[in-house]
């Protein structure tokens, strides 16, 4: 049996922390939570998450460094909660609208700027999960940009669909521009931060003339997308007034579902 202090058990863990998509966690919290009256507890959770995931990352594997996503989780909400504790009743009201879209596109922020630095943000998560002779390696080095990339581009459509509904709705709350649309832009970056580099290394196997097996396909990337479309039709179904929506995304999420697995 596995023990959390066993040598297993520790490289699950450790594993789970060198992922990317965890040290955004703190950011998908916040800009899914955040909303009227939700600005104080959203801010803590986002602030207790990357507390627990920085402080879990230094226990655990003693030889990791500090990353550049860590280091901006510790400061963007260890600043909102320092400004949301002294705001005045102005400034909260204010937050609680657009710190879900301010948040989005520092994120959106931080991606693009780690590319222009050339350190990518995922790469410091990569590099404790491969050894170092493959860390100047051209594919290693083009998956991180394009996984980067990817989120900074998730985030950017969260953020765009935010404002619309902030600025254009006047509805933060809106069903699609503040949960369906940035929901489906996030899933879509996890899936492609664990699809696209098992594609990348057949494909650098592949070219090296080692035999290799098929990398994954094009249709494994969207199952998970496609099955998210069967519970937002039933949420479509539940809150909103278009059943003839909220019945076509569930019909077409539920078909497209089972023709990529079938093709996957």
């Amino acid at each position: 049996m596995k023990t959390e202090g066993s040598p297993a058990a520790r490289g699950a863990i450790a594993g789970f922390l060198e992922n990317p998509v965890i040290g955004m966690a703190p950011w998908i919290i916040f800009s899914l939570l955040v909303g009227p009256g939700r600005f104080e507890i959203s801010v803590v959770l986002a602030l207790a998450t990357t507390i627990v995931l920085v402080t879990a990352g230094r226990v655990v594997n003693k030889g990791s460094s500090w990353k550049l996503l860590e280091i901006a989780d510790l400061v963007f909400f260890a600043v909102l909660a320092v400004i949301g504790l002294l705001a005045s009743e102005g400034t909260r009201k204010w937050l609680e609208t657009y710190a879900g879209e301010v948040s989005n596109i520092a994120l959106v922020l931080i991606a693009f700027g780690s590319m222009a630095i050339r350190m990518p943000f995922t790469l410091q998560y990569a590099r404790e999960r491969v050894d170092p002779e493959y860390w100047n390696k051209p594919t290693f080095l083009r998956t991180n940009y394009l996984i980067t990339g990817v989120w900074g581009l998730a985030f950017l459509v969260a953020a765009a669909a935010g404002a619309y509904g902030d600025l254009v709705l006047h509805n933060p709350n809106n069903l699609w521009t503040g949960w369906i649309i940035q929901i489906l832009a996030i899933v879509g970056a996890v899936r492609f931060t664990d699809w696209y580099p098992e594609v990348a290394r057949a494909r650098a196997l592949r070219e090296a003339g080692q035999p290799v097996p098929e990398p994954p396909n094009l249709a494994g990337m969207f199952i998970p997308l496609a099955g998210l479309l069967v519970p937002i039709g039933i949420a479509v179904l539940i809150f909103d007034n278009m059943w003839w929506l909220g019945v076509g995304l569930i019909v077409v999420g539920a078909t497209l579902t089972k023709r990529l697995t079938a093709h996957d």
